[in-house]
């Protein structure tokens, strides 16, 4: 598909039907609801390349409607912070994501001042989070462990289980419970608080806010199927929901972490509660109206497609550089498959690989390093780069898509070359590097002062915001620069799994 991106989704009305649900739920339990929020909340850009048209933070704008009912924790997991890790989107650890979270939500009207520490056992890491929130007016709560989970339900729902962990205090009816990313205890943590609310004599219960799977789509449709590639770390797998299909004769999808733990979740809530649980199914507990708001079923399709692709770059790339599984990167491929999709299908993969070529076959590149990238532009129009001796090859792309937009011609330095030698100098006599040329990190902070001196400098910076949700290409893993100058612009990119060199340590 070339040009603008077709429409596949009516944000105002999941906005209206996933509202109505949440209240119809929260009805229904009579009392507080603990609602478990997976997937993210803000800035979901998952769910808006698989569904063009989606809005990434209209789920907040769900709770923003019913603000003046919400609390909000948040909760991450000791170890998580112990070993940083991070959530890729942004390249921030999730004990920095738990900050930004929280002035994210004050940045939409909604106060945070609940964080709880899951599983904690003294970390040292952890407790030098929990201090730093302390001091500055955060209640940071820690849970141990809980004894007798999994099996042991008797010990789970009892002063030993549940009950050793301290209660969170809420105001308000509706409680999200939020995490930057899975693993991170929600699902206890809600758990935790039915059981002291019952033992207190307080009616309350427990939903999860979905997304992804999108139940009442077939299971093999691309959008559940690219789910599925972007979980393939974890080992998500989409399947039909038995329970939904024997309780109401309707088949709906859910995936095997929610399948697997629904019998055991629906005991404990049964002996919290001492009453049957209305939910006769996993499904049945998620409030999910995503699948309402698909307006262009070709649209999403053919979005998931190139959604999947991407993940599978990911994978590999990941894999590559040793912080994946093969096994996730085969089961991404077997998805393809499946689906008879190859990496070709990815405009920017073979535009890249013939930029390459034509890079090599002029004797482009530095000190016998030659790497290309191109990008698709709104309009299909299809811009490549390679590296230099003074620039590194995504530097040379999205200088050479600023001019094609603002129709400079490429003769025309938009950076002084005495500006850039400069740096060179600096990098290589002063700070000791290998790696001279610009990385596009480099390349944006030049192009910026150029601007101010430089009318078609300036011209080119203004068509920057342009580039927003591009699709790019790389014929090599981009370097630490690099890959944050791509990600601040909003491109998405995907790399072959390949180093530009063999050196092990390499700017």
């Amino acid at each position: 598909m070339s040009g603008a991106q077709l429409v596949g989704f009516d944000n105002d009305s999941y906005l209206q039907q996933q509202t109505e649900a949440i209240i119809e739920r929260m009805n229904k339990c009579n009392g507080k609801l603990y609602l478990e929020c997976g997937g993210k909340l803000l800035y979901d850009y998952h769910a808006s390349r698989v569904l063009p048209g989606f809005d990434p933070n209209v789920k907040m704008k769900v709770f923003k409607t019913l603000k003046d009912k919400i609390d909000v924790i948040i909760c991450i997991y000791a170890n998580d912070i112990e070993r940083r890790k991070v959530r890729s989107d942004f390249g921030i650890t999730y004990d920095t994501d738990v900050f930004k979270m929280i002035d994210d939500f004050a940045d939409w009207g909604i106060v945070v001042n609940k964080v709880v520490v899951t599983r904690f056992s003294g970390q040292p890491s952890a407790i030098l989070f929990i201090n730093r929130l302390n001091r500055r007016g955060i209640k940071v709560y820690t849970h141990k462990a809980t004894s007798g989970y999994p099996s042991n339900v008797e010990l789970i729902v009892s002063d030993e289980g549940y009950g050793e962990n301290p209660y969170i205090e809420t105001d308000r009816p509706l409680v999200l419970v939020t995490a930057p990313g899975p693993g991170s205890g929600k699902l206890a943590t809600c758990l935790s608080q039915l059981y002291h609310d019952y033992t207190a004599g307080k009616r309350s219960g427990y939903a999860k806010f979905e997304t992804f799977p999108i139940w009442n789509l077939p299971i093999d449709h691309p959008v559940n199927v690219a789910y599925e590639a972007a979980t393939a770390d974890i080992g998500d797998i989409n399947q039909i929901d038995h329970f939904h299909l024997t309780a109401y004769g309707m088949q709906a999808v859910n995936y095997s972490r929610d399948m697997e733990a629904f019998p055991l979740l629906k005991r404990i809530i049964e002996s919290i509660t001492k009453e049957p649980s209305f939910y006769k199914s996993p499904t049945d507990m998620g409030v999910n109206r995503c699948g309402f708001g698909i307006i262009d079923d070709e649209a999403v399709r053919h979005a998931a497609y190139q959604e999947i692709i991407r993940r599978y770059y990911t994978s590999a790339c990941d894999y590559a550089q040793g912080i994946g599984t093969l096994e996730a990167v085969n089961r991404i491929r077997i998805m393809m498959d499946n689906l008879h999709l190859n990496t070709l299908m990815r405009k920017t993969v073979p535009a890249a690989e013939e930029a390459l070529k034509n890079a090599v076959s002029k004797g482009k590149g530095h000190d016998g390093i030659v790497c290309a990238a191109a990008i698709e532009l709104s309009d299909g129009s299809i811009i490549t780069g390679s590296n230099s001796d003074i620039l590194h090859a995504s530097s040379a792309l999205i200088l050479n898509a600023t001019k094609f937009l603002a129709g400079i011609p490429k003769a025309i330095d938009l950076i002084p070359k005495n500006t850039i030698e400069s740096i060179r100098r600096m990098k290589r006599d002063v700070l000791n590097g290998r790696r001279v040329s610009l990385d596009l990190d480099e390349t944006l902070i030049c192009l910026a002062m150029s601007a101010a001196v430089n009318p078609s400098a300036q011209t080119a910076l203004d068509k920057l915001p342009l580039l927003r949700g591009c699709e790019v290409h790389m014929t090599h893993l981009p370097s630490v620069g690099d890959a944050n100058g791509l990600r601040k612009l909003g491109l998405h990119t995907t790399s072959e799994p390949k180093f530009p060199t063999s050196n092990l340590l390499d700017e």
